[in-house]
């Protein structure tokens, strides 16, 4: 059956490679991206069957407008691929004063995803890009309170991703299925180049795993779970400090 699939930070890597893989499938893909240029290469290498928005997710504003305006031409998103990140930046510090990672890594995917649930069929799936890197949030820094190094801002924004996708799960029993993933340490992605200064490992590893996550339909009852690619399975979570970093994410957004 063709699904209406949003990829978002679709303009390269493995957001891209993502969508292609699933265009080619025959599924109808929305692309997600910050540049107009990038978003229309993306799409003329990817061929029919595409739409494109552009939205700046450091921006919650731009991301519930992004929201607003795949609601009005889609009457249904049945996957939904929280794929965007950052993480090293020249200025991590936004005008309002917080921390690019946690409002594109954690914040502009909470909202959009809430933005969309009605849209979204309790038989939909929503993946959000996790990381083996986590760390306990700092919730002062996840305000914009306090100043974190880059690794430390990207792990705790992966962290509190991975808790909101286990909470909200918890609040939607009848669906959608909502799946944390890390699709592998250290790929081939533009962040790991130009963050760790190496080639990486082979972005179909975690292509192929999203696809499936996406898709297949042994993980139809696996809501609220974290998939750990690196261990080719789901993984346990501590989510000791799921209530506080919940209730600060909530008050943000």
């Amino acid at each position: 059956m063709t699904k209406t699939i949003l990829v978002t930070g679709a303009t390269d890597g493995i957001g891209l490679m993502t969508a292609k893989t699933l265009a080619n499938r025959g599924h109808h893909v929305i692309l997600h991206g910050r540049s107009v240029a990038k978003l229309a290469s993306a799409a003329s290498e990817i061929g029919q069957g595409i739409s494109t928005y552009r939205a700046d997710l450091s921006s919650l504003q731009e991301a519930y407008d992004l929201a607003m305006s795949i609601r009005t031409d889609h009457d249904c998103i049945d996957v939904l691929i929280n794929n965007a990140g950052v993480f090293k930046i020249g200025d991590p510090i936004l005008p309002n004063g917080q921390d690019v990672r946690f409002v594109v890594n954690t914040l502009a995917p909470y909202a959009l995803t809430k933005a969309l649930l009605p849209i979204i069929p309790k038989a939909g799936r929503i993946l959000n890009l996790s990381s083996a890197a986590q760390a306990p949030v700092d919730i002062a820094a996840l305000k914009g309170q306090s100043r974190l190094g880059d690794m430390a801002a990207y792990a705790q924004s992966k962290r509190a991703i991975t808790i909101w996708s286990h909470e909200l799960a918890g609040r939607l029993a009848e669906g959608p299925v909502i799946i944390a993933v890390n699709p592998g340490s250290l790929l081939a992605s533009k962040m790991v180049k130009e963050g760790f200064g190496v080639a990486g490992n082979d972005l179909q590893i975690g292509v192929d795993i999203l696809c499936r996550l996406a898709l297949d339909q042994d993980f139809a009852n696996d809501s609220g779970k974290y998939w750990d690619n690196d261990f080719g399975g789901f993984s346990p979570v501590n989510f000791g400090d799921s209530e506080r970093v919940m209730n600060a994410i909530e008050e943000l957004v």
